[in-house]
């Protein structure tokens, strides 16, 4: 059975807000709020006769109006005058006249009760595909960093064996040239004594 929807009312921004709930709880989470705002004082149930007609006529549906004002309560709203024109806001004088609570029957609050129970399943369903959104993005950016990462990883691995072949290459060529060097000494040492010995029988 679908439970009795009460008036919560907050402030958050440059908003206040209202809604048909049926518990705080369920406020608390169409609002989208982080914390508990009714411990907080922020937030609290209201009897306010123009926002609960508001709110009953669109159950489960978070209405707006610029915050600190006293219009209407709608679905969407301006922003604040406030924040185009710097402006000292008027005070507007509270009507003397008490107005009294509207009179809603049972078969309206069940049926806004039901209609608290779709919009809240529409919401859920926005959050589950949001989420699910969320989840498929951040695995196609895990995806693309393990690609860019493999991509790293075989060009660090490439680049080392390169370097490891040319440091070999290195090794080999000045193992060469000292060889050569040993060579070229040995020849030469041979060459000039065989030429010094040609010099010394040209004497006879």
């Amino acid at each position: 059975m679908a439970r009795k929807l009460k008036t919560f009312q907050t402030s958050l921004g440059f908003y206040d807000l209202a809604i048909a709930a049926p518990s705080m709880k369920a406020a608390l989470e169409a609002w989208g709020a982080g914390s508990n705002l009714f411990h907080q004082g922020v937030a609290k149930e209201t009897d306010d006769p123009e926002v609960v007609t508001a709110t009953m006529s669109k159950p489960g549906v978070v209405l707006r109006r610029p915050a600190g004002s006293t219009g209407r309560f709608a679905e969407h709203s301006e922003l604040p005058n406030e924040l185009v024109e710097h402006r000292p806001r008027q005070k507007r004088e509270k009507k003397a006249t008490k107005i009294s609570l509207p009179n809603i029957s049972e078969k309206a609050a069940t049926k806004a009760a039901l209609e608290f129970e779709r919009a809240q399943g529409r919401r859920d369903a926005e959050r589950r595909r949001q989420e699910a959104a969320f989840a498929r993005e951040r695995e196609r950016r895990e995806k693309a960093i393990t690609k860019a990462q493999a991509a790293i990883d075989e060009a660090k691995e490439e680049h080392e064996a390169q370097a490891s072949a040319i440091e070999a290459e290195r090794a080999a060529m000045e193992k060469r040239a000292e060889d050569e060097d040993v060579r070229w000494k040995k020849l030469r040492d041979k060459l000039e004594a065989d030429l010094r010995r040609a010099r010394e029988c040209r004497r006879f």
